[in-house]
């Protein structure tokens, strides 16, 4: 086991900050305990690692287990925000304003792998979170590796590039995931070194979109996750730009209007956005959720 202390520079909400890189209530990748404490596992360059990460009064407590302990202790201040560069954001509208002062401990984090977002995000491509969890859930319970250390009963480390490679079409299809979303994973699995290597959030998002299956959305998925980009909007999302719409203006919107209503916020869409989802407001229903579909009985 390793430790760290570190102390932020300022106001730091650690559940806000780590919550992005949950997919799901039973993501084996993602744990918070009674104590309030949040485990995550990654597979770091030097190998699997589990990290703990709790905060007493204003100093965050870290320890971690596995090969990649030291490396997940190092880029800790990262993964929390330390590098995120909130300069040239300025509040445009009383909503967004109201929301920075109730949360001004959100930061974005960024991981610096981009696996281990790019899977999850291409199993949420065009299908209901419910869906797309379920299929996270079981890949990682058959290929993933058990967490190092005293973790959470049930963790895992997703499983490195060439596992994704070697997934049989009919455990996909097991997991609820179609033959698009298995072949889009498996071939970014086959550029794994480079996306992983990529300098700059541009450059991910060049590299990530020269690949069969992803597009615009996924790219943004991976960038705020892997780079903390503030500007990787989610163009393309079910309900984000309804969303934004609806908290902006009253009325929900498509992706060009979202677009239209952020751009004095250009270089920190991203950030506005999550601010904006972080209010609660939400465009009235006007049916039954869509229900998550199973592809295993197909």
């Amino acid at each position: 086991m390793k430790e760290r202390a570190w102390v932020p520079e300022g106001p730091l909400d650690v559940g806000l900050v780590l919550r992005p890189y949950r997919h799901g209530a039973g993501d084996p990748t993602w744990r918070r305990s009674h104590d309030g404490a949040v485990w995550r596992t990654s597979r770091t360059p030097d190998g699997p690692g589990t990290l703990c990460v709790r905060v007493h009064d204003t100093t965050v407590l870290a320890r971690s287990w596995g090969p990649g302990a030291q490396w997940l202790l190092d880029t800790l201040p990262a993964l929390l925000g330390a590098a995120d560069d909130r300069s040239g954001f300025t509040v445009h509208h009383p909503l967004v304003e109201a929301a920075a002062r109730e949360f001004p401990g959100l930061c974005i984090g960024r991981t610096g792998r981009v696996m281990e977002s790019l899977v999850p995000a291409v199993l949420e491509q065009k299908v209901v979170g419910q869906e797309a969890f379920r299929a996270w859930r079981l890949l990682l319970r058959q290929y993933g590796e058990p967490a190092p250390g005293p973790a959470p009963e049930g963790m895992r480390v997703v499983p490195e590039p060439e596992v994704w490679r070697r997934i049989p079409a009919w455990d996909w299809h097991r997991a609820g995931a179609e033959a698009v979303r298995a072949r889009t994973i498996a071939t970014a699995a086959w550029h794994a070194a480079k996306l992983e290597a990529a300098p700059t959030s541009a450059e991910a998002d060049r590299l990530l979109r020269a690949l069969p299956g992803i597009g615009v959305w996924t790219s943004a998925e991976v960038r705020q996750r892997a780079f903390g980009d503030p500007d990787a909007l989610s163009v393309g999302d079910f309900h984000l730009a309804k969303l934004v719409g609806y908290a902006l203006t009253g009325q929900a919107t498509d992706d060009a209007g979202m677009l239209r209503l952020l751009e004095p916020y250009r270089g920190h869409r991203h950030r506005a956005a999550l601010l904006i989802t972080l209010t609660g407001l939400r465009p009235p229903a006007r049916g039954p959720r869509l229900a998550a579909r199973d592809y295993r009985a197909f």
